[in-house]
């Protein structure tokens, strides 16, 4: 690979970056062609992008970024590395999670770290946590039902003392009339 061949590969790894908030380092080395390729499929079909590339190339758009934010990241690259870029957090820790249940594919590939919206989860012990992780919009939307839980009580009870305060005068008024 020559030197524009290299910048090139830099040059679409910052496109990636910069356009996914989250992605994920892998270890792709222990797989078979066969199941390389069944992981892009599933990859694709999940709307997860797979891209496999240097660890130098990677450190190299990383560092080019932003040097700092991506620090983290840096003692993960490693051996053979496959980055998988998504919009949804959780769904490459799923793909992963879901794949190694496959017979012969226990505990490949392995997470080498992850990047969620400014944060670093580091080393294969952090899938189990990423798997159950909440998106943004989820979270946004317990909130709001949490917001709103309260107000709908308060409601509810206003509406129930006008039907008991009704109840009461139309037993005074049939008192009264008795």
């Amino acid at each position: 690979m020559n030197k524009d061949q290299k910048n090139e590969v830099i040059e679409l790894l910052k496109d990636k970056f910069n356009q996914y908030n989250n992605f994920y380092v892998t270890n792709t080395e222990s797989l078979s062609v066969a199941q390389r390729g069944k992981l892009r499929r599933i990859c694709f079909d999940k709307n997860v992008e797979m891209k496999v590339a240097k660890n130098t190339l990677i450190r190299k758009a990383l560092e080019g970024l932003d040097d700092k934010r991506f620090s983290g990241m840096y003692e993960s690259l490693n051996g053979v590395t496959a980055l998988l870029f998504s919009e949804n957090a959780k769904e490459p820790a799923l793909i992963i999670s879901d794949f190694r249940k496959t017979p012969g594919n226990l505990e490949k590939p392995t997470l080498k770290a992850a990047f969620i919206d400014g944060d670093v989860f580091a080393g294969d012990e952090s899938l189990k946590t990423l798997t159950v992780l909440k998106s943004k919009h989820d979270l946004i939307g317990e909130i709001i039902g949490l917001l709103q839980s309260p107000a709908k009580n308060v409601i509810s009870a206003l509406n129930a003392g006008n039907k008991l305060a009704g109840l009461i005068k139309a037993l005074e008024d049939r008192a009264a009339a008795n």
